[in-house]
């Protein structure tokens, strides 16, 4: 278990605005993900964890062992928290080899099983036959996993990773994650990683935290906050959605409906506890989940009519982009047969409306 309770104040200063961070984070879980933009207080609290920064108030605890505590004074030194810590310059010594870097990490050893530990890594993540190179000679994926191995060669308690896809194409980027998914199965440490990519943290979290502005506005599994964001803030981080602001017109708990009322057209949603009729309301929904068909009547209950500004290839599908801001998916074909057209209409199915 990691404990982060973190209250920091930085004042404004020359170049930068005043910025303070007020997180609680506590996690369990093998892979942890802390999503949100730049600036928000992510690698802030990998260095709160690791003894980097040493937070005004709070608490950082891995299992029963208190590495900081405001109330008390109790703030221990980096290489006294046993963290293994990935940057995003990797930090490998320069002048050392592959190899060597590794063999560093596991000086305290015993020389036979030194050797070994540091082959198997070389094996695992598939550096042996370039262990005698320099870090200059590497690749940006070939330093990332270096640094990794580097890492968990000192046995920490806990493995941060400060945005370790961070200038790796899709190919290496791709490999990382495998390499990540071996270190989940072949070792029990826990890894908390900051990233910007939403792939990413599907790929590999088991938790997730949404940081903005030095808060935590969500967490939970990548699909429950995938599925169900808390608020405009969680949603507009996400960005996969359409956001429509809405009028609750009708209420039915009987029938667990609601009727919400988006520019001229009426849209049947869920039930919504404690809204009420004239409330306005924020309505997000995923562009897969409308349906775009050639406008060849009035729009009904639950279809909006707009127009179609711009068409983009997309992997098995093209991305629709009409007025009022709003992002379809469609199957190529259709769309082929249909392209010269400007007038669609979009259906909006009940199920896929949340309701922030």
């Amino acid at each position: 278990m990691i404990l982060a309770r973190i209250k920091k104040a930085f004042p404004p200063g020359k170049d930068s605005a005043a910025f303070t961070i007020d997180a609680d984070f506590r996690t369990d879980a093998p892979v942890t993900v802390l999503f949100g933009e730049s600036g928000s207080g992510k690698t802030l609290t990998l260095d709160a964890i690791a003894g980097f920064v040493r937070p005004d108030e709070g608490r950082v605890m891995i299992n029963d062992d208190l590495l900081f505590d405001g109330a008390t004074g109790v703030h221990l030194p980096p290489q006294a928290r046993r963290c293994g810590y990935v940057f995003q310059n990797y930090a490998l010594f320069p002048n050392m080899t592959l190899r060597q870097n590794l063999e560093f990490a596991a000086e305290f050893r015993p020389k036979l099983d030194r050797h070994r530990k540091v082959n198997e890594m070389l094996e695992l993540f598939r550096l042996a036959d370039i262990a005698g190179r320099k870090p200059h000679e590497l690749s940006g994926g070939q330093k990332q996993r270096c640094s990794i191995a580097r890492a968990l060669l000192a046995e920490p308690r806990v493995l941060l990773l400060d945005e370790p896809a961070q200038g790796l194409d899709a190919t290496l980027r791709a490999e990382l994650h495998v390499v990540l998914r071996k270190v989940r199965a072949a070792f029990t440490t826990p890894i908390v990683m900051v990233t910007h990519d939403l792939d990413e943290a599907f790929a590999l979290g088991d938790r997730m935290f949404i940081y903005q502005a030095g808060r935590i506005l969500q967490q939970g599994t990548p699909t429950e906050i995938f599925d169900r964001p808390a608020s405009l803030a969680v949603a507009r981080q996400l960005g996969v959605y359409n956001l429509l602001e809405a009028e609750v017109l009708t209420l039915d708990p009987g029938r667990n409906t609601s009727t919400l009322r988006y520019a001229d057209f009426d849209l049947q949603g869920p039930y919504l506890p404690g809204k009420f009729k004239g409330d306005h309301v924020w309505v997000c929904v995923r562009p897969e989940e409308l349906r775009p068909s050639v406008r060849t009547a009035r729009p009904g209950m639950g279809q909006v009519a707009v127009q179609l500004e711009r068409a983009t290839p997309r992997p098995g599908a093209m991305r629709l982009e009409f007025d009022r801001d709003l992002v379809a998916d469609i199957n190529r074909d259709d769309y082929e047969r249909n392209r010269h057209l400007k007038d669609w209409i979009l259906d909006f199915p009940t199920s896929s409306l949340r309701v922030l």
